[in-house]
């Protein structure tokens, strides 16, 4: 019998998941050279190849497709049978979150669901916050995941990926060029707020806070209504039915990083497994919503010289 170590079939998984042996030595704590070295190692074992050599990038073959699927089962009863040790076999373990507000009304709750179907032991208490708070609510142990935006690369994220940042408008919105910059935000402490008022800034715009809101709905809508416009992710926009202003005047927005992290201590084995799995759904394609047509509005407006 053969028997195949879980490690390499994690860096199997992370190197398929993140489309890149860099970005899976990086999130597994690795030097590139030794995730290579490890999938030589699988393919070694299994006798046959498990990526497509003949097309670029990250892409499994068949048998690769396979043992994917298989390795994935198995890295879950593995960590399930982990997390029993190391939550001392609790009748109940409360996993306490930290999100933005917005994620909670949409993608959160179904994968919370999903993973207390397998661990009917599991609670949560949901905490909504912005970036630095939360990310000092973790790291005083008092948030146990965090799911969070920012605008430096992260260092200690579980899981990260740069996001792209798009102004959305209203189809009823009006954009005088001699007049402040209407923006549509969740205030001050959003990262999105800030990102916009930086970027105007060093465009040599001014800009003003024309309606502030406590949630996505409450902005989307004013943004649909003609109050002004506003910065946020691609995918946030697309999943919500935002109209994205591509080519409008205002400068182009960097990218923020959308990052999932795990604080240190407590029993680690199921606050990975749950940010793996809030993974998969934040990093996934975005879908738009039934019964929305997208189309880019062009949009000519005159500039000032400056």
């Amino acid at each position: 019998m053969t028997n195949i170590p879980t490690d390499l079939l994690r860096t199997l998984v992370a190197v398929v998941d993140l489309r890149s042996f860099t970005k899976a030595a990086v999130m597994l704590g690795m030097s590139q050279p030794a995730v290579s070295a490890q999938i030589k190692r699988l393919q070694f074992l299994l006798s046959e190849g498990l990526f497509d050599r003949a097309t670029q990038g990250v892409s499994l073959t068949p048998h690769g497709e396979a043992v994917v699927g298989h390795a994935r089962r198995l890295l879950s009863i593995n960590d399930q049978i982990v997390g029993l040790r190391n939550s001392g076999m609790r009748p109940e373990l409360v996993i306490r979150v930290g999100t933005p507000s917005d994620f909670v009304a949409s993608m959160l709750p179904d994968t919370l669901a999903r993973f207390r179907s397998r661990w009917p032991e599991v609670s949560y208490t949901v905490h909504t916050d912005f970036y630095e708070p939360l990310i000092r609510q973790l790291r005083g142990g008092d948030i146990d995941v965090m799911i969070a935006l920012s605008e430096t690369k992260p260092h200690d994220a579980r899981h990260f990926r740069s996001q792209d940042v798009v102004w959305v408008r209203g189809a009823g919105t009006h954009f005088d060029p001699h007049r402040p910059v209407p923006l549509v935000s969740y205030g001050d402490p959003c990262t999105y707020h800030r990102l916009a008022v930086k970027i105007l800034r060093s465009a040599g715009l001014e800009w003003e806070s024309v309606f502030t809101g406590p949630s996505l709905n409450s902005v989307n809508n004013a943004v649909a209504a003609g109050f002004g416009v506003m910065a946020i992710t691609r995918n946030r926009a697309i999943t919500m039915g935002m109209t994205v202003w591509d080519d409008g005047p205002l400068p182009k927005l960097p990218d923020l990083y959308s990052g999932i992290y795990v604080r240190e201590g407590g029993p680690n084995a199921i606050y990975d497994q749950l940010a793996d799995e809030i993974a998969t759904v934040v990093y996934r394609a975005p879908e738009a919503p039934a019964n929305v047509a997208f189309n880019r509005m062009t949009v000519r407006v005159a500039t000032s010289a400056a």
